[in-house]
């Protein structure tokens, strides 16, 4: 029988804790290595939602790309949200493993998927990492469109790729667009790095209003088509490897996670 250990080494394996930044927390979270693993749920987000879903379903872990817990907790009780949640999943018995920075910058990981589902030609990380001699590990991803295009024209491959319905875009629908950097989630942090590496567009899930306003500035275009349509697609595709990669267990990604955020 599989168990968590045999899950984190398979994910260990594809996304290395080392590739993460600094600054975050990944790896098994919470549970037992020796715990048995004959059910697994993927999810972006561990939320009461997927906390639910989870033990509904008999899950023995959860990969979830965002971390529970992020932040050191002083206590654990059900006087807070993460505390709340975490006490039902270690009493059910169900772990948590977080691969996040570390399956953003992996050589299959989220920004390589995006800039493939683009259609992008040439890829290579946008800050490739230090200390190692695999060209294709590195934070974030960019790559050439091919031939002439526009800002609207990528913005239709973005929603065409994510299947969604409405971007958010700094712009002009005109805008030649020949190189573009991927960065998913909250990546706008990557700007000034898009625009030392002469890059027309930057793919982020999200950013801030300043940051909207010095690409704007720049004359750098952005698309944002959220932080959950951004990431969540990864880890539909995550569950099939995982399913493919151990013997004995059945994985699934998360039916009853939403993206919070709605347009009306």
């Amino acid at each position: 029988m599989p168990t968590l250990g045999d899950v984190t080494a398979v994910l260990e394996q594809f996304a290395p804790t080392a590739l993460a930044e600094d600054w975050d927390n990944v790896g098994l979270l919470v549970g037992d290595p020796q715990w048995p693993a004959r059910r697994v749920m993927t999810c972006l987000t561990i939320t009461q939602s997927s906390v639910s879903e989870a033990v509904r379903g008999e899950a023995d872990l959860i990969v979830a790309h965002h971390p529970l817990p992020f932040h050191p907790l002083k206590s654990i009780t059900p006087a807070t949200t993460a505390g709340r949640m975490l006490l039902e999943l270690i009493s059910a018995k169900v772990g948590v493993y977080s691969p996040h920075t570390a399956f953003d910058s992996a050589p299959a990981g989220i920004n390589q998927h995006l800039a493939i589902g683009l259609n992008l030609q040439q890829i290579e990380p946008l800050v490739p990492a230090t200390g190692t001699v695999e060209a294709d590990i590195g934070a974030g991803r960019m790559g050439l469109v091919g031939g002439d295009s526009t800002l609207i024209e990528l913005v239709e491959r973005v929603k065409g790729f994510l299947g969604i319905d409405s971007v958010k875009v700094v712009g002009t629908d005109d805008q030649p667009i020949t190189r573009v950097a991927i960065a998913c989630g909250s990546g706008g942090s990557f700007l000034s790095t898009a625009i030392d590496q002469r890059c027309d567009c930057l793919v982020t899930g999200e950013t801030t209003f300043h940051t909207c306003l010095e690409a704007e500035a720049r004359g750098v275009g952005l698309v944002l088509p959220g932080h959950f349509a951004s990431e969540r697609f990864a880890l539909l595709s995550l569950a099939d490897y995982l399913q493919e990669q151990i013997s004995g267990i059945e994985v699934w990604a998360s039916r009853d996670e939403s993206d919070p955020l709605r347009t009306v």
